[in-house]
């Protein structure tokens, strides 16, 4: 499933975000939502980080939310060479996001099960430690595709 939601177009090569509320901005802009729709995926977003950071450690976050203005759930990696202090549970500034957007009513759980892939491949990333020293785009899709593949 994890597969067929990773696009080129809705990959961040470089993320130029120095702050959470930034690198949430950043990341929602490759979904190419309306200015009004966009104010409230955040609005959602926001609310979701008030409630416990998503950055779950080792440089990983995966900012997630349910919003009436998608139809389909929506996914985008971000990459940040320098960090964002993201709230992280160890602390340290995260240096890859993964995004999960989806409506409130999306066909049976798929949210939950694409949310549950994320975070495996996620791990599998950490393992590798090789999504920071790639310098290609094309090679940063392919090791992202890669990982999806082998959940």
């Amino acid at each position: 499933m994890i597969e067929e939601l990773l696009k080129k177009d809705r990959i961040i090569y470089d993320m130029k975000s120095k702050t959470k509320q930034e690198a949430l901005e950043e990341l929602i802009e490759p979904l190419k939502l309306s200015e009004e729709r966009r104010k409230v995926v955040l609005e959602a977003l926001r609310k979701r980080e008030a409630i416990g950071s998503t950055g779950i450690g080792h440089g990983i976050a995966i900012p997630h939310t349910r919003s009436v203005v998608l139809d389909n759930v929506g996914l985008v990696v971000g990459r940040s060479k320098e960090g964002v202090d993201f709230d992280s549970l160890d602390g340290k500034p995260v240096h890859l996001f993964f995004l999960l957007v989806a409506p409130p009513n999306d066909p049976g759980t798929r949210y939950l099960i694409t949310l549950g892939e994320v975070a495996r491949m996620a791990k599998k990333l950490i393992e590798k430690d090789e999504y920071l020293k790639i310098d290609d785009e094309e090679k940063l899709y392919k090791l992202l595709k890669e990982a999806a593949g082998e959940i």
